[in-house]
């Protein structure tokens, strides 16, 4: 399920496959064989991966565990969404709090 974890962080930041391949200086047939389950990624795959979007690796993993959960429950689309909703809050409400400070 991490593979699946790794594309959807890439889709949700509007990355392509070819772009994060470059920033992460691997082939295009390598990310696709991690996205896909069909090789699993190494500890310093996954900290760089988390590193390009500024995520701590165990938040990567923690999410990719909370994922497959939702998955398995059925509802790993209403996960994302929650977690997206989530996330658009956190960014509204630390705005606030700097023009609050303003």
């Amino acid at each position: 399920m991490i593979g699946e974890t790794l594309r959807r962080i890439r889709g949700i930041h509007g990355l392509k496959a070819k772009e994060m391949c470059v920033k992460l200086e691997i082939s295009a047939s390598y990310l696709s064989e991690i996205e896909t389950g069909k090789k699993q990624p190494s500890l310093e795959f996954l900290n760089k991966y988390a590193s390009v979007f500024g995520m701590k690796l165990s938040s990567l993993i923690l999410l990719s565990e909370n994922l497959e959960t939702a998955e398995t429950r059925k509802d790993g689309g209403a996960f994302i969404r929650r977690l997206m909703l989530k996330l658009i809050n956190s960014v509204y409400d630390d705005s606030e709090e700097a023009d609050e400070r303003i």
